[in-house]
């Protein structure tokens, strides 16, 4: 089975920089070693505990000579200056981030060390895919031939994980908004995919993971859910101007980073065999995890891309 696929649509919305992009023919120098991600998070739960230490209103400079000298060690340095803005540009942004945080019931970064947490261990993502291109505006995603229509899929029995749509009519956001009241724990409480579209690799991961967490655990437990998947870089400005913790540049804009619940899963009780199959597989190089509360954050190590194409072919008879 082909999915059709049209071309991309014009070009619009926000001024964004894309990722550097490798041109054709060109091999990028392999460093002597990949950066440690394993000493890499560590540095980062260490540096958390300092910036929680220094959390107050009147703390804002020591932060920063915190931050200068936190982001000198080496497992941080190898990180930060692999990503597509480098070491430089990923401080810059990072102190940005600080200086306008304001914490509201959307974001998912509830303090100051949340944010740090979100915004460092989202650079592993940016990291990865340097090279990838962003889809800069909505019309980018919805045409984008590199994208799959997850419908199409669901209704062929051809999806491991459920999701919800964002209603898109003032009917369509009453009857939500009804189910809620009547069921409100029947569902995540999630406003739902914007774009319901993924790249072959994330299905097929999605899939994994999703026939991986039915298999353990007790008949009447949901199904993996998915609360987002690709944006556009114009839509993560949205979100951005409403509060939610949305960074930029983003593994999202770039269609390899997915958010999945975990929350809803507690009333179930396994909420935990979940959080320990994601980590299994961060452990093994397939991902990159961020706890951001509700959702976890996920994204697609690089390493792991072909055989995942393989098995979406594979399982789509192509």
């Amino acid at each position: 089975m082909r999915v059709p696929s049209r071309s991309p649509g014009h070009r619009s919305g926000p001024a964004v920089t894309p990722a550097r992009r490798r041109p054709r023919g060109v091999v990028r120098p392999l460093a002597a070693a990949p950066p440690d991600l394993a000493a890499y998070r560590d540095a980062v739960a260490e540096l958390l505990v300092e910036v929680s230490a220094l959390a107050g209103e009147g703390s804002a400079k020591a932060r920063q000579v915190l931050i200068d000298q936190r982001l000198r060690e080496p497992a941080i340095v190898r990180v930060l200056d692999a990503t597509s803005q480098g070491l430089i540009g990923a401080r810059e942004t990072l102190l940005l981030e600080m200086a306008r945080y304001q914490p509201n019931e959307r974001s998912s970064a509830t303090d100051l060390a949340a944010l740090v947490r979100i915004y460092l261990l989202s650079r592993v993502d940016v990291m990865w895919w340097r090279d990838a291109a962003t889809f800069l505006t909505d019309t980018q995603v919805n045409h984008s031939a590199e994208l799959v229509d997850l419908e199409w899929l669901r209704r062929r029995d051809l999806l491991r994980f459920q999701y919800t749509e964002q209603p898109r009519t003032i009917v369509g956001r009453g009857v939500r908004a009804l189910r809620r009241r009547v069921l409100p724990d029947a569902t995540p409480r999630t406003a739902g995919l914007l774009f319901r579209r993924a790249r072959r690799e994330v299905i097929a991961l999605l899939n994994d993971i999703g026939r991986e967490f039915a298999a353990a655990t007790p008949a009447g437990a949901p199904p993996l859910w998915v609360t987002s998947l690709v944006r556009s870089a114009e839509h993560q400005y949205r979100l951005r101007r409403l509060g939610y913790a949305a960074m930029v540049p983003s593994g999202h804009c770039l269609g390899w980073a997915v958010d999945v619940e975990m929350d809803w899963y507690r009333r179930f009780g396994v909420r935990e065999t979940l959080a320990g199959l994601l980590l299994n597989r961060q452990r093994a190089g397939e991902i990159n995890v961020i706890d951001e509360g509700q959702a976890w954050h996920i994204c697609l190590a690089p390493s792991a891309a072909l055989r995942l194409r393989r098995a979406y072919e594979a399982e789509m008879g192509i």
